[in-house]
């Protein structure tokens, strides 16, 4: 996809309110890519530069009132006839929990593009459930695989990450490459930035993956642990699968 540039390669860092370096892309394509086709059998377990599928990988993620983690079960779902990975997000708002969700996903080793087959989500109150808001799986009342990180990478790439009509369609746009970006659990280079909408409603939201790492930015919330799970349940900045 061509696309004509503007780009401050300065340090980032992500926060509230927006970016110390801004990318302005203008695509001659601006459709969003809505159907894949792999170029191999899909796998349970992998690594693409920027999205990690080995079980046992943390993630974790604060601000001033929410805290994230994201962890790669050592499970597998069949999700449209796909073994898929298991992973988990569980997310405290105020120190209690909010949210736990079973995220499924498989990888094409041969493109190294990730792809996204659905979520199931359990939203609390007072410790107790009270809905499933947002759960969808590939191949239930019209819902198609996405694509959630592409192998390889390009600026203006637009692609749906989720495909589940009237309940879940996140699609992403990568709006920055080659970023420098701080975060409580250290400075990560060549980075690349996603803007991500949904024709459901209104708003965007800004991402940013560091390679050999993953999710960084997740809006406001910032990377403070991450790497293989240690025995004592934590997860220990650097120790990052290779």
């Amino acid at each position: 996809m061509k696309a004509m540039i503007a780009l401050a390669l300065s340090a980032v860092f992500c926060g509230v309110g927006g970016w110390a370096a801004e990318a302005k892309v203008t695509s001659t394509e601006n459709k969003w890519t809505d159907s894949f086709a792999n170029e191999a059998p899909l796998e349970a377990t992998g690594t693409n530069p920027f999205f990690m599928l080995e079980p046992g990988y943390v993630l974790e993620y604060e601000n001033s009132d929410t805290r994230l983690a994201i962890t790669v079960l050592a499970e597998t779902k069949v999700v449209d006839g796909v073994k898929t990975a298991v992973v988990e997000e569980r997310e405290w708002h105020q120190g209690k929990l909010a949210e736990v969700s079973r995220n499924y996903f498989a990888i094409d080793k041969r493109s190294n593009s990730v792809f996204y087959f659905g979520e199931d989500v359990d939203d609390y109150e007072n410790d107790k459930v009270t809905g499933h808001g947002g759960s969808w799986l590939s191949g239930v009342k019209g819902a198609r695989w996405g694509l959630m990180m592409p192998g390889t990478v390009t600026l203006g790439s637009r692609y749906y990450q989720e495909v589940a009509p009237g309940v879940a369609m996140d699609r992403a746009e990568i709006v920055g490459i080659g970023e420098t970006v701080e975060t409580p659990a250290g400075k990560f280079a060549d980075c690349i930035r996603t803007e991500e909408t949904t024709p459901l409603e209104k708003g965007k939201s800004a991402k940013v993956y560091a390679p050999g790492v993953g999710l960084i930015c997740d809006g406001n919330l910032k990377l403070v642990k991450y790497g293989k799970k240690a025995k004592n349940g934590d997860a220990k900045n650097g120790d990052v699968l290779k």
